[in-house]
């Protein structure tokens, strides 16, 4: 046997090697039954915590003046800082949505982003919901879009 065969019959060894203690996990992870997840980062940075998104539209349904800067922002200054004052941003934002009449609507909207802890999810969720209602009522809206989601926070 020559040196060339020698290497190339070791070479198959490893590779077969290789494919027989890969193979049981790689089918596994194609099983219809697996659990599918994301690659976990090198490195997680922060607590965990929950990023509440509200989507305020302006427009009134009933044909209504729009809500102004100068009211919305009173508006974040009366109902939403004093139960997170630890912060929040607010984005003036264009949006669409169909409302109840199946109508189409276009208009200027704010987007509210709210973090807070994990830990104070179930007493955020409340004074959100308060939030979402007092808009609706203080203006006429059919509804306060509201999108969350979890994260880690690093101040």
């Amino acid at each position: 046997m020559t040196i060339r065969q020698t290497r190339t019959r070791a070479a198959l060894a490893v590779a077969g090697a290789l494919l027989a203690v890969g193979a049981p996990t790689a089918y596994a992870t194609l099983a219809d039954d697996a659990p599918v997840s994301a690659p976990a980062p090198a490195a997680v940075r922060g607590d965990p915590y929950v990023e509440t998104r509200l989507l305020f539209g302006t427009e009134r349904p009933d044909g209504g003046p729009a809500v102004t800067d100068r009211q919305f922002t009173a508006f974040v200054d009366r109902e939403v800082t004093p139960g997170f004052p630890g912060g929040l941003t607010v984005r003036s934002v264009r949006g669409q949505w169909r409302n109840a009449d199946g109508t189409i609507d276009k208009e200027r909207s704010y987007e509210l982003v709210l973090l807070y802890p994990l830990r104070e999810a179930t007493a955020s969720d409340r004074r959100i919901e308060e939030i979402r209602r007092a808009y609706e009522k203080e203006f006429g809206q059919e509804s306060v879009g509201r999108v969350d989601d979890r994260a880690h926070v690093d101040f």
